[in-house]
């Protein structure tokens, strides 16, 4: 049956509308089947555009590629055959199978079912998706054991304070009541966790303006302790399109300048910019690129595409760079006929005639399947030379120690009456016109972004499915220590001494579903909080299990972006390292707010326990508490979360996974400011208290001296340990001062307005007693300042 027969009667209207069909062989017959239906040893027929319903060994093949990176991260379609493997083959070099969700590109086969379902490698990747542990964030398992002890410190504290004022002083017991319900409110940081899930949802935008899209909330902090980026190759770091990077013939070594498929380049022989017209090898290479050829080339609003084989679209670049016209050239020269390539032979050859009678041959493939078709090489005037093939066979070695993938071009006249291309044709007697170095280049904004990720204290490390040649090669343009360690090395250790090579490597090529998933585990266990980056379906344990899962948003499966916490719009290496900037901007912003809300709170709660320890009549009544609490955490709290990134954010290196969100000396910060804004408070509650002022007087100072002195440490809690005593410092930020004027209008009218006076018992002062209050509030952050210098000299100290 034909493939036209085979398509019309597989696509019919109730097949396309329901389940992916199979063409199987029963009976004898060609009969088209649900694909999860088929069961082991049924023989499956594939054709181009099909995607592979099960596993299959495949029987009979013609000129099979078959597109998995998906599966293995090759960044071409893979040459298919028939021919057995070692049992030990990685996934990728398994030439004789085709695995169940991979795309055939061309070609024709079939095969035996030896898998279906959770059997298959894909299936297979499901499983051990689905056995993958997700891990909680550092913050979140730092703020739930925080949580914990505050809710038991404060739940004591309030205890202690009723018993100790109704059975030590002797107060009365409502009173108490009041005073142990005004020290909870005071001490409880309500305001925190809205405040802490809007710092982060401000991440999420920040990351979404620089391509990042964040679905899970906690990974925004997460990325700021990120210690080593696992990257994928292919479309990450790389561009994912292959370009001629170089040009071997007998005239010499010529670079090709270019990136992707854009035909714009320069031809450069020993650092010297040459003309490819005056070069008569170059010429006739570059016309053999465009001819034999089945690819085109596409301009469009997202630039030059390529349509057809990503090798062919390569070197239809290459033509065009050297001054030809795809189609002018096809035109001068028509196809006469074509052999296509096939895994078999592993060439392709076409048959082409000028309109004078001229028949003309040309051929491309694996550098040692054409050598051993040539028997000349083309000179450099033009004319031809006897062949040194093991010259050529150790210049492709070269090219390929550098990470490049090689094909030989070769060319041979033909008869005028020549009408029919046969193998016979090309046995021997080619001209070998010279050898094409390609790459998937590295992109240069990632580049830049590993440089930058290298200089913050992140290792990068690169694992991928292609060979350890190319794995080394792009991994020297990156900077990335050591030699390539593969797949089948890594099966050869055991956790412990993994955990050594997953540290000290950075490169590892040829790599599956559980080899990713042990390295991550490996760095996870040696302390490291681990990022890891993919696009396929084989990368999804690796990314679920990871801290930081990033996902390919252009080119990734839905596999890997329902596994991952964080989507880049553009699939590029250096969004992640905008991500990791933000993350630590994020979490140093947590850090502000946590260390600005809990002394301000505790604060308020001495008051009152100093009160009650004393004997006192409160300074602080629990509503006026609860209106401090409110219009703090929705004002001067809320201002932190829109702090911008400090000038080293991206110089320091990465936390440690167990450092506390709050270290010795911010908690010794915390306590001084406790005791500075409780001298505050309750002094001037004192000291209008005795000169005989009405409560409500005493009262509304203690409320608003303590206010004051919370606006001046809002100045201090911009900058962790570095000062605020400068321009940047008090005035970079607009959402602080806009939170500081609105609460300077809030506590006017808290103080002056007769409904708020009515329901929270305060009275109007003299300005003068703003001037005064004031004036504490500047000691405080003088005080906070001088501290700061001194952390700062003992931490260099120490450094």
């Amino acid at each position: 049956m034909s493939r036209k027969a085979r398509r019309s009667r597989r696509w019919t209207p109730s097949a396309a509308c329901c389940r992916r069909q199979a063409v199987v062989l029963r009976g004898g017959h060609q009969v088209a089947v649900p694909a999860e239906d088929l069961v082991p040893g049924d023989r499956v027929l594939l054709a181009s555009g099909d995607k592979v319903p099960a596993d299959l060994r495949l029987v009979r093949v013609k000129g099979l590629r078959i597109q998995e990176a998906a599966l293995t991260g090759e960044s071409v379609p893979v040459a298919k055959s028939a021919d057995a493997v070692a049992v030990d083959a990685p996934l990728a070099e398994r030439g004789g199978m085709a695995y169940s969700g991979t795309l055939v590109a061309q070609g024709q086969a079939n095969g035996v079912v030896v898998a279906t379902g959770d059997r298959t490698e894909l299936g297979r990747i499901g499983t051990l998706l689905a056995g993958v542990e997700e891990l909680t964030t550092p913050l979140l398992a730092q703020m739930a054991v925080f949580g914990r002890w505050l809710t038991i410190g404060i739940l004591a504290l309030t205890a202690l304070t009723f018993l100790y004022g109704s059975l030590v002083q002797g107060e009365p017991w409502p009173e108490m009541v009041m005073a142990a319900v005004g020290l909870a409110v005071a001490a409880i940081p309500e305001g925190l966790p809205a405040v802490m899930t809007i710092t982060l949802a401000i991440g999420v935008t920040r990351m979404a303006r620089r391509n990042a899209i964040i679905r899970r909330l906690p990974a925004v902090e997460t990325l700021g302790s990120v210690g080593i980026i696992c990257s994928d190759k292919t479309g990450t770091l790389t561009r994912n399109e292959l370009v001629v990077q170089t040009v071997v013939t007998t005239a010499g070594d010529c670079a090709v300048t270019g990136t992707g498929y854009r035909p714009e380049g320069e031809f450069r022989r020993d650092g010297k910019a040459l003309d490819p017209a005056a070069d008569p090898v170059l010429t006739e290479l570059a016309r053999a690129a465009l001819l034999c050829n089945d690819a085109e080339l596409q301009r469009g609003e997202e630039g030059w595409t390529v349509a057809g084989d990503p090798t062919d679209g390569a070197l239809l670049a290459l033509g065009m760079k050297a001054g030809l016209d795809a189609r002018e050239e096809a035109a001068r020269r028509p196809r006469t006929d074509v052999i296509p390539f096939e895994s078999e032979h592993k060439y392709m050859a076409t048959l082409h005639h000028d309109h004078e009678g001229h028949g003309l041959l040309y051929v491309k493939g694996a550098p040692e399947r054409v050598l051993s078709m040539c028997a000349h090489v083309r000179a450099a005037d033009g004319g031809s030379a006897p062949l040194d093939a093991a010259h050529w066979l150790a210049r492709v070695e070269e090219l390929a120690a550098g990470g490049q993938r090689v094909l030989a071009l070769a060319a041979r006249p033909a008869l005028p009456t020549q009408t029919v291309l046969d193998m016979d044709d090309l046995r021997e007697g080619l001209t070998l016109l010279g050898l094409c170095g390609f790459i998937d280049p590295a992109r240069e904004e990632a580049v830049a972004a590993v440089a930058e990720c290298q200089a913050a204290g992140i290792r990068v490390k690169m694992i991928t499915g292609d060979h350890a040649g190319t794995a080394q090669a792009i991994g020297r343009q990156f900077n990335l220590s050591g030699d390539a360690v593969s797949g089948t090395e890594l099966d050869r250790l055991d956790d412990a001494a993994l955990v050594a090579v997953a540290r000290d490597a950075d490169v590892f090529a040829r790599t599956t579903p559980e080899h990713k998933l042990r390295l991550v585990r490996a760095l996870q266990t040696a302390g490291h909080t681990v990022a890891m980056t993919g696009d396929g379906v084989n990368d999804a344990p690796a990314l679920k299990r990871a801290d930081v899962g990033v996902a390919m948003g252009c080119k990734g499966t839905e596999a890997a972006k329902e596994a991952a916490s964080m989507v880049l719009a553009d699939d590029n290496f250096a969004s992640i390292a905008h991500a990791v900037e933000e993350g630590r901007t994020v979490y140093d912003n947590l850090r502000k707010t946590i260390l600005f809300m809990l002394p301000t709170n505790g604060a308020q709660a001495l008051v009152i326990l100093v009160a009650v320890l004393a004997g006192y009549t409160l300074p602080i009544t629990p509503v006026q508490i609860l209106w401090v609490n409110m219009v703090t955490a929705v004002t001067l709290g809320l201002a932190l979360a829109f702090e911008p990134p400090e000038a080293a954010v991206m110089t320091r290196p990465p936390r440690p996974k167990d450092e506390p969100i709050l270290p010795g000396f911010l908690i010794g910060r915390m306590v001084l400011v406790m005791a500075l804004l409780v001298a505050t408070s309750f002094g001037f509650f004192l000291l209008h208290e005795g000169h005989g002022d009405p409560t409500p007087v005493a009262r509304t100072m203690a409320v608003n001296a303590l206010v004051m002195g919370e606006i001046f440490f809002l100045l201090n809690a911009r900058a962790i340990t570095a000062s605020v005593m400068n321009r940047r410092g008090l005035f970079g930020s607009r959402p602080v001062w806009i939170s500081i004027g609105l609460m300077l209008v809030f506590q006017l009218a808290f103080t002056y307005a007769p409904p708020l006076q009515s329901l929270f018992g305060t009275a109007a002062v003299h300005w003068t007693q703003w001037v005064a209050m004031t004036a504490a509030g500047l000691a405080i952050f003088l005080a906070v300042e001088a501290e700061k210098a001194v952390t700062r000299r003992v931490m260099g100290r120490r450094g």
